[in-house]
């Protein structure tokens, strides 16, 4: 897919430093957070998405940033969008930090490099703290109120979105800590707080953009998702930890979707006139990979294509006549 227009169009975005938009974390431009343009994790992770071999120079100019991230690295100039606010905000730096080694360490993973022992290593210690919090009364009652507003209690780590890619994929993590993946599974599959809350940190209050407290689907009455890529993008990860089956939403969503698909495997629904936007834009980096949405072929090629990879994963048997 190197010649792919929506490849060459982000790597044209790339800097010499192996950065996009100037940060790491950005999912679209913020600027409150002087965030310019989505952020490196998301574009690297696209480009794996629309097949670019990793052994393009692109990814080794990433790779050396998300490597200085799991080392722990102290250096202020590795805070990126944070850190200036770090500067006058003590409590800001370690918060950025661990959520930059999760991106970093779910990147590398997607990336094909989940035996890698910095990888591994980042990973193991991310999961221990995960699996601490699943195990503590705090997984019951995340949020707390304090003056008059909900926050996410100080001593919370729940799983995010990275954390949660990157144990999809890295299957000898999934084997070596089997109890924490049942943990993992079953805290998933528990219905998602209703409360609004934030994130804080110091001085500073943090919109959650990429923390899970329960099972993030949302679906209607008759399964529809409420946001379609995010939906696909998500149960594929549960796919791929083998725990689709203990999700009742993903079911749901999951079997409406195929009701959608035609005799020969096509996602086809009535009146498809545009693809829906992701309402959360978390996930935008794997959806849609087909830029040119004009006719409706193309219009159900991406959800297609992920229906056919989540149904492989799954170890369905799939036949269509």
């Amino acid at each position: 897919m190197v010649g792919y227009k929506g490849v060459t169009q982000t790597l044209k975005k790339q800097k010499a430093n192996g950065l996009w938009g100037g940060n790491i974390l950005g999912i679209a431009p913020n600027k409150a957070q002087g965030i310019k343009d989505v952020g490196t994790v998301a574009q690297y992770r696209r480009l794996l998405e629309m097949g670019l071999p990793h052994g393009d120079r692109a990814y080794r100019l990433t790779d050396r940033v998300f490597f200085r991230l799991l080392s722990r690295d102290e250096d202020p100039a590795l805070l990126y969008e944070h850190q200036k606010a770090a500067k006058t905000n003590p409590d800001l730096g370690p918060w950025a930090r661990d959520m930059m080694r999760e991106a970093a360490t779910a990147s590398l993973a997607h990336a094909g490099l989940m035996d890698d022992p910095r990888v591994r290593g980042a990973a193991h210690k991310i999961a221990t703290r995960v699996s601490q919090f699943l195990r503590s009364d705090l997984s019951e009652k995340p949020i707390k109120r304090k003056a008059s507003k909900n926050i996410l209690d100080p001593g919370a780590y729940p799983p995010t979105v990275f954390s949660v890619a990157f144990v999809a994929y890295m299957p000898n993590l999934q084997r070596e800590r089997a109890g924490f993946v049942e943990r993992l599974a079953a805290f998933l599959a528990k219905p998602e707080t209703k409360r609004t809350y934030t994130i804080q940190v110091g001085r500073k209050s943090i919109k959650p953009t990429h923390e899970i407290l329960g099972d993030p689907l949302k679906c209607d009455a008759s399964g529809n998702p409420k946001d379609l890529a995010f939906a696909l993008h998500w149960i594929e990860l549960l796919a791929r930890l083998g725990v689709l089956d203990q999700i009742p939403t993903a079911q749901r969503i999951l079997s409406r979707l195929m009701k959608d698909c035609d005799s020969e495997g096509v996602w086809s629904p009535k009146n498809l006139r545009a693809l829906p936007k992701s309402t959360s834009k978390v996930v935008d980096f794997a959806f849609p990979l087909e830029l040119d949405g004009k006719t409706a072929e193309r219009r159900k090629a991406d959800v297609t294509f992920r229906l056919a990879l989540i149904g492989k994963l799954a170890g369905w048997d799939l036949q269509f006549s």
